[in-house]
């Protein structure tokens, strides 16, 4: 079917009171594994591609793009596709001609007067393509490193943050971080809902991979709606090809273990959406 605007998704899963899940997509198996893991969920979900990812492949955005919109249009369910973590304005531009329906953009390093402002004009860059737009708070919102354990998002800072940029979606930090490999994190469930009760627009939450699922299903009953998760695919993706390489080391094909390392990801993809639906 054709990719669905993150903007539906994040809607319907809002009216239905579930998370919509995110996940990251470094490789074209990446991307065969979201869509694979959401057929078999039967369960909507969104492809999002990092400005990291980007420089991974030579700063060029269209190629992992268009690779990655086209698996998304052959899903039996709806995938959306969507730009994460863009601090470079040109790559922001470039969205618009790559199939995305979302961008986040990410001026959380700035001083907080600039990040209003920078967010502001993609924001309104973006409403003008049709784009949705997600952003975050920086140092204001309880950042040393906004994704570092102890960061909180004041409420009040938020839902000023929101009116001022224009934004869809805010990201929060409300106890997870980036890049986890252990699933110990605890969420502020009682900061979740009154970040709720006080901004307006759909709230996200990054670094799930290392949220447990009774956490995540918390959140999700608290507020959260956008759900980000792209460690655990790589977690899943290493651990299969490290599996078949210790069991066969003769083997040179890479689609013997990239296989493997696909159908694990694609794995962790269902797991992670049946627990947010």
């Amino acid at each position: 079917m054709p990719l669905v605007p993150t903007a539906e998704l994040v809607r319907a899963a809002h009216a239905d009171g579930r998370g919509i899940g995110a996940f990251n997509v470094i490789t074209l198996e990446h991307a065969e594994a979201v869509v694979a893991g959401a057929e078999a969920a039967g369960l909507p979900a969104v492809c999002q591609i990092s400005e990291n990812a980007v420089r991974f492949h030579g700063g060029s955005l269209a190629p992992i793009a268009r690779a990655t919109a086209a698996v998304a249009e052959s899903a039996a369910v709806p995938v959306g596709l969507h730009l994460d973590h863009v601090t470079d304005e040109d790559l922001l531009r470039r969205a618009a001609d790559c199939g995305f329906g979302s961008v986040m953009y990410d001026g959380s390093a700035l001083p907080h007067a600039r990040n209003v402002a920078a967010t502001r004009a993609a924001a309104d860059w973006a409403h003008d393509r049709g784009l949705w737009l997600e952003a975050e708070l920086g140092e204001i919102g309880g950042k040393d490193g906004v994704h570092a354990p102890g960061a909180r998002t004041d409420p009040a800072e938020a839902a000023a943050f929101a009116v001022a940029t224009g934004i869809d979606a805010l990201a929060v930090a409300v106890g997870s971080s980036h890049a986890m490999t252990t699933r110990t994190a605890r969420l502020d469930h009682e900061l979740i809902g009154r970040l709720r009760g006080a901004v307006a627009v759909p709230l996200v939450l990054h670094g799930s991979t290392g949220v447990p699922d009774d956490e995540l299903r918390r959140a999700v009953a608290g507020g959260m709606v956008k759900i980000n998760i792209g460690t655990a695919l790589n977690i899943a993706f290493t651990g299969a090809v490290r599996d078949f390489l210790a069991a066969d080391s003769v083997v040179v094909d890479p689609r013997r273990y990239l296989s493997s390392a696909r159908a694990r990801m694609a794995a962790a993809v269902e797991s992670a959406l049946r627990v947010l639906g």
